[in-house]
This record gives structure tokens, C-alpha cells and sequence, in this order.
């Protein structure tokens, strides 16, 4: 029988200790990961947010998480419209290089995008690394497979899988019932921002049983997009309170505070779970505010389907109590898919080389990195207003060149000086669009080669 000495058996049994220490470090690593949830509104106005300065609707719930974390003033969505600011969330790509340029609707004659379906999505990339996944709310990139949630990379579905519902007590669009659960088809009573509410209260609770295993939670609710259908008490509230207002006005009002309460309520069940401390959560819209519906973008000009940046600029809050300081704002040109980067970089993941886009870590610490970074805006639409081209918009440092449908002429803002995009420099500063008009040219090809059309249209 070999004998060993008493510093050989020593070396061994401090090697092994050594071992055992770093794979626990390496388990707790990985249990420490925070969780993430992303709550994304529909159709939110800018200026209907009491910390945006409305003097009309109060939002004390988004407030509060805004003052508990960072508020990035400069945010501005991927599209001015639902599904392609969705698609580039998802996916980490300008949305037409997503296969998602226009609205995904059910009826297919018109819609304008179909999600590519070889692009990993963040749900894809975080469940590889261990998360578990959920979407609770409104899909909206897909109705069959292979593009819904449960193919995308969600382990778990709640909610509706189209576009928007004609009334969001009965949940229907169109005559179909799109509500699922997972892949069963529901019916549930109720208002649909209160069952969203609930489904992610009661998911929250599921995930907080298993402390081993970090979560994502997107949270897409379809409030406050029209029909404007606020519960009647909320809207005699307001009615009370704001007897003056126009009835569209007092409804939307009415809508946003009630989304405002639900979230709210989501907010105190984080707590309730212990889950504040290691949980990431980002707040923000899809685009901003629809004017016809009496939805307000203030300070700035146009809304909804706009490439000016009532259609653009949308809230965004993120607060994470370990490394995101209170109370801080900053200023600095972010866009919505930038969250699904952070995400990852929040996760421990490595950023693909090939996203468009980029980690906000830099900007929620205040480090302008990227104050001439450019963004690239694009909307394909049917219709006689559009045709079923597409329309464009870029911002390039102080410099923004847009089109707000494919047949009216190129318009050039000098964001620096006139933020609210007054004067029109088109004509005078010729050098600049034909600049910027080349940046788009490029866009254009890069996002030409992904399919927009499923494969049976093709």
C-alpha cells in the first residue's frame, strides 16, 4: 500500500477545499443574478405622467419608481407604432432587420411584418442561461407557430396574442378569441389590465419559491391603447374631479390612472416577496400617445405614427437598488431595445456582436458615451395614406431627417436648437440631408435582407 506524506494529504485536502469553495461561489454567482422585469405600456403619452409635469393625470405609482431609480429622459421608442418596437425589443435589432417594419395584424392583407424566426430573442438568450421566462400581456409579433411566445423562448404565456382587443372586458379582436394560457385558449372575465396585473402577481409568486433560479417577466400590457375603456369608477372620478375636460380627455385620463393603480399593485407584490433588493425592473412604452384619442405627448410635437417625437420619445424608468443611485436623471439618447442589451449585460451575458443595440449601463451611470450615436427609425404601413411603403427617420448627433408618410418631402430638424422640430433647415442645409439620406440608404439595404412576408407569401 503506497503511503503518502502528511504535506502531500495536506496539499490535497486544501485543493479540494479550494474547489469546493469556487463552485459554491460559482452556484451562488449564479443565484445572485437579478431577476428582470420589463413593463411595457401601449400607446403611453409622454406628457400623461405626473413626474412628466401633467397637471391632469396622476401616475403616484410609476413617480414613485421613477424616484427610486434612474429616469433616462431621452428615451425614445423603435417605432411609432406597436409591433416593430416590439419585434426590435425582443430581438436586439432595428426592427426591419427583425423581419418587423410595419404592424403584425390578422388579417393578413394587412400586415406588415412577420418576425424572423432564425433570430434568438432575449427570452431565447436568457432561458439558455438559466432563467426562467414569462410573458404576461400582449404579444403581438405572431398568431401561430412559429412565432408565439412558447416557440420564441417563453417557458410560460398569459395573456393575448394579437394586436389589440376591440373591448377589454370580452378580449376579443375581430370576432377571435386570441387569450391563452400557454397554448390553451381562455376565456376569463374581467378587465384586461387588472388580469395582467394579477397573472404577474401570481407568477411572482410562483418564481419566488425557487430562489435557485433567477427570472424575466415581460410585462406587456395593452393599456392605454385604444378603445379607451377605463372602469367606470375610475372614470367618474375624473369626470368629478376635471369637470371641464372633454369626455375623450377625462376617459384617457381615467385609463392611465387605473394602469398607473394596477402597476402599482404589481410593485407592492415585489416588495410583499422580498424581491425588491435583487430585482431589475424597467418601465417604459412602445411609442408615444395617439392624438385622436386624446392622448398627450407634451412637450413634443406630433404622436403616434409620427416620426416626430411625440411619436418617439416615451417614459423610461429603471431602478435596481444595489447599483442604480435614487433620484437620478439623465439625458442621454437611449432607444427601447437598448433594454433587452442592458438585460443581457445585467444577466452576465455577453452582448452579440451583431445587436444593434447597446447596453444602457454606461448612460443609467451618466457616462455620455453615445451623444452621437445614430438612430434609425423606420414604418411600413398599407392604406391610401401610405401604400405599403415605408417611411424613415434618422437622428444623427444635433440632426434629424424624417418622412411622416412615403409621399410628403424630407423634413431636417436641428434638434439642438429647436427641440420641438418648428423649423424646417431641408432646404437650406442640402449637405446634411444628402448625408443623412445616405445613412438611411444603408439601413434600408441592411434591413432588406430579412423577410418581412411569411413563407407562404412569398
Amino acid at each position: 500500500m503506497k503511503k503518502y506524506s502528511w504535506s502531500t494529504v495536506s496539499l490535497a485536502v486544501s485543493i479540494l477545499l479550494v474547489l469546493s469553495v469556487s463552485v459554491a461561489e460559482a452556484e451562488a454567482g449564479s443565484v445572485e443574478r437579478p431577476n428582470l422585469i420589463l413593463i411595457l405600456a401601449d400607446d403611453l403619452g409622454h406628457g400623461d405622467l405626473s413626474c412628466h409635469g401633467s397637471t391632469e393625470v396622476s401616475t403616484p405609482h410609476l413617480d414613485r419608481l421613477a424616484s427610486e431609480g434612474v429616469m433616462m429622459t431621452h428615451m425614445r421608442a423603435n417605432c411609432t407604432v406597436c409591433s416593430p418596437t416590439r419585434a426590435a425589443i425582443l430581438t436586439g435589432k432595428y426592427a426591419d432587420r427583425a423581419g418587423v417594419p410595419g404592424v403584425i395584424r390578422t388579417n393578413p392583407d394587412q400586415s406588415w411584418g412577420y418576425l424572423d424566426p432564425n433570430l434568438p430573442t432575449l427570452a431565447n438568450s436568457l432561458s439558455d442561461a438559466g432563467y426562467h421566462t414569462a410573458i404576461v400581456g400582449k404579444w403581438h409579433l405572431g398568431l401561430e407557430a412559429p412565432n408565439t411566445p412558447l416557440d420564441r423562448g417563453f417557458d410560460h404565456f398569459h395573456g393575448f396574442l394579437g394586436d389589440m382587443m376591440d373591448d377589454y372586458y370580452t378580449h376579443r379582436r375581430g370576432g377571435l378569441n386570441l387569450m391563452r394560457h400557454d397554448r390553451q385558449t381562455i376565456d376569463p372575465p374581467g378587465h384586461a389590465t387588472e388580469l395582467f396585473t394579477q397573472w404577474s402577481m401570481e407568477y411572482l409568486s410562483s418564481r419566488s419559491e425557487h430562489h435557485e433560479q433567477p427570472f424575466f417577466l415581460y410585462l406587456p400590457y395593452n393599456a392605454p391603447h385604444f378603445p379607451i375603456q377605463p372602469p367606470a369608477l375610475w372614470e367618474a372620478k375624473i369626470r368629478q374631479q376635471f369637470p371641464g375636460l372633454t369626455d375623450a380627455r377625462i376617459k384617457n385620463v381615467a385609463f392611465v390612472e387605473h394602469l398607473d393603480d394596477q402597476i402599482g399593485r404589481l410593485l407592492q407584490h415585489v416588495d410583499k416577496l422580498g424581491l425588491r433588493e435583487n430585482t431589475v425592473i424597467a418601465f417604459t412604452s412602445d411609442n408615444g400617445g395617439s392624438l385622436p384619442h386624446a392622448q398627450n405627448n407634451d412637450p413634443w410635437r406630433g404622436g403616434k405614427q409620427s416620426h416626430y417625437d411625440g411619436g418617439l420619445r416615451v417614459p423610461c424608468f429603471v431602478r435596481y437598488p444595489p447599483e442604480i443611485e435614487a433620484g437620478t436623471k439623465h439625458d442621454i439618447p437611449v432607444l427601447t431595445f437598448d433594454i433587452a442589451a442592458t438585460f443581457m449585460a445585467y444577466a452576465g451575458l455577453e452582448i452579440p456582436e451583431d445587436f444593434d443595440a447597446v447596453d444602457m449601463r454606461h448612460a443609467i451611470a451618466g457616462e455620455n458615451v453615445a451623444a452621437e450615436r445614430e438612430m434609425y427609425f423606420v414604418r411600413r404601413e398599407g392604406g391610401p395614406a401610405y401604400g405599403g411603403k415605408a417611411y424613415h427617420a434618422i437622428v444623427k448627433g444635433k440632426w434629424k431627417l424624417l418622412q411622416n408618410d412615403p409621399y410628403s418631402p424630407l423634413e431636417l430638424y436641428d434638434l439642438e436648437n429647436d427641440p420641438g422640430e418648428k423649423t424646417n433647415l431641408a432646404g437650406e442645409k442640402k449637405g446634411v440631408v444628402r448625408r443623412l439620406q445616405m445613412d438611411i440608404s444603408r439601413h434600408i439595404q441592411q434591413g432588406g435582407a430579412t423577410a418581412w412576408q411569411p413563407p407562404s407569401l412569398r
